[in-house]
């Protein structure tokens, strides 16, 4: 698990092709590594790796195929900066909200203005998340724990003030960049508990529908 707080900048150093799969080398930039062991988890854009060789300014994890197709992994190249986090422990601040580093989808860059000190970005999820997304709650992107300021369908609106744009890599962000999503673990739970006794049966639907909604008196 991580806090979404982002630790430091890295730097793709390399990438090597493993089988199908990837290999990727990282430059830490600042992240202390001074507490790394060989298996530990650090999350790169949001994605939970795992370190299988390290060093005091860098670390190697295995990606996946099924990894790589499904974040934004797969569209980084040597120089690539990411955001790096170290898995949180029992002693660690939760400064952000509870963050799995299991990614739900893609999201893509629509627009971007700044704001007095601050800039504002309109990310579209995919369609599927958009019922975990709500105004003042939680979302990650690209690892870092935000708060949604404003929805409207599937899109949603950020407010990223300058600390946030310093220490991560959201200030390089322009329209069409995909960013990795986590929605709030909250809801996904939430979900699955309105389900009741159905969550134990297949479903075609998807989940929570507004006829499920409905027929349990959430809706009139």
């Amino acid at each position: 698990m991580f806090t979404g707080i982002i630790e430091s900048i890295g730097t793709i150093r390399d990438m090597q092709p493993k089988g199908g799969d990837m290999r990727l080398t990282l430059a830490t930039g600042k992240l202390d590594m001074s507490d790394v062991a060989l298996g530990d988890s650090i999350a790169v854009n949001g994605v939970c790796l795992t370190a299988i060789a390290f060093d005091g300014s860098s670390f190697s994890a295995d990606v996946s195929r099924e990894t790589l197709s499904l974040t934004s992994l797969g569209n980084l190249s040597r120089g690539s900066k990411v955001n790096l986090e170290k898995a949180l422990t029992l002693q660690t601040r939760l400064g952000g909200h509870l963050v799995s580093g299991h990614v739900d989808g893609l999201g893509e860059i629509i627009s971007r203005h700044d704001d007095a000190r601050s800039v504002r970005f309109s990310i579209r999820a995919p369609d599927s998340l958009a019922k975990y997304i709500s105004a003042k709650g939680s979302i990650t992107v690209d690892g870092t724990s935000l708060t949604v300021n404003k929805v409207d369908g599937s899109t949603f609106e950020l407010n990223i003030v300058p600390h946030t744009l310093e220490e991560t890599i959201i200030a390089d962000y322009r329209s069409g960049t995909k960013v990795n999503l986590e929605v709030d673990v909250i809801a996904r739970y939430l979900e699955r508990l309105l389900l009741g006794d159905k969550a134990a049966y297949p479903t075609t639907g998807g989940g929570i529908t507004e006829a499920f909604l409905a027929e349990h008196g959430f809706m009139k």
